[in-house]
């Protein structure tokens, strides 16, 4: 048996997007150019004579962070240590980073043996949209105008650059759009909604306010109103936590935020929503 390891190519990553979805995880259906743009040497594969067994994405995001995540080995190849070797080939690409990842709650002793500590849970909240986008004047749809003024809020949010990647998910698609809330000509908070292969997912929800993240909320969710939406928030954040009650979202499942290094320091009293690539 022949194992190898090397970074994944754009079509490659076309088929871990599909294994994730035999999974249960529900991608969205536009997801894999905006992160492949993020780190296009970040995705790496495992093979076993030649044919696919095993994926990881190691993303690196400018100079000191790292997010790590869409680890899977199709069932045959589980528990003969192949996916392990990926994940330690992966770690390889990281060095002297900080890495977060979204780990389901019950790998968490696993995650700690490779020096992850327990930041917080995310939340993955569900229901039917039962509200209109609302006549807002301070709501303004992201197109390009925008992008510089939402790119600069974003910056807190995340521990580093990640320019690529926004530059992908804040360009207009059939599939994704993004409003900004915008008051005396500066930017309050934003958030994107794409398609999934089941649903819609909101994120990131971004806001000043608990206010400004409920007109948002209400401007994303409206325009599928009548269809499952999907929103991932931090249990720390309450005010998120009641937006979501507030417009009959439950909770359906949970990840375990860890990071290995030091801690960024997020706002996540304005985090009313994050963004998801079926980490895992």
């Amino acid at each position: 048996m022949t194992i190898e390891y090397r970074r994944m190519t754009r079509a490659d990553l076309n088929l871990a997007i599909d294994w994730a979805a035999e999974e249960g995880w529900n991608p969205g259906r536009d997801d894999g150019d905006p992160f492949f743009a993020a780190d296009r040497d970040g995705f790496h594969m495992a093979t076993v004579g030649g044919e696919p067994a095993a994926v990881i994405s190691a993303v690196r995001y400018g100079k000191g962070y790292a997010f790590v995540g869409f680890y899977i080995a199709q069932p045959e190849h589980r528990g003969k240590g192949i996916g392990w070797g990926l994940w330690q080939y992966a770690m390889e690409t990281l060095k002297g980073r900080t890495i977060g990842l979204d780990g389901v709650v019950d790998q968490q002793e696993n995650y700690a043996k490779s020096g992850f500590e327990l930041a917080h849970r995310n939340i993955r909240m569900s229901g039917i949209s039962i509200t209109d986008t609302p006549m807002d004047p301070r709501l303004s749809m992201i197109g390009r105008g925008l992008y510089p003024s939402v790119k600069a809020y974003d910056k807190p949010f995340f521990p580093d650059d990640r320019s690529p990647f926004l530059a992908a998910w804040l360009t207009p698609e059939e599939n994704r759009r993004g409003f900004a809330l915008v008051e005396d000509g500066e930017v309050k908070g934003y958030g994107v909604i794409r398609a999934c292969l089941d649903g819609f997912k909101i994120g990131p929800l971004f806001a000043d306010t608990e206010a400004g993240a409920d007109t948002l909320f209400r401007a994303l969710a409206g325009m599928v109103r009548g269809q499952e939406v999907i929103l991932d928030i931090p249990e720390t954040n309450n005010a998120a936590q009641a937006l979501a009650e507030r417009y009959e979202l439950s909770p359906v499942f949970e990840t375990a935020r860890m990071y290995r290094g030091r801690r960024p320091d997020l706002p996540l009293k304005r985090t009313f929503g994050i963004t998801t690539f079926e980490l895992g």
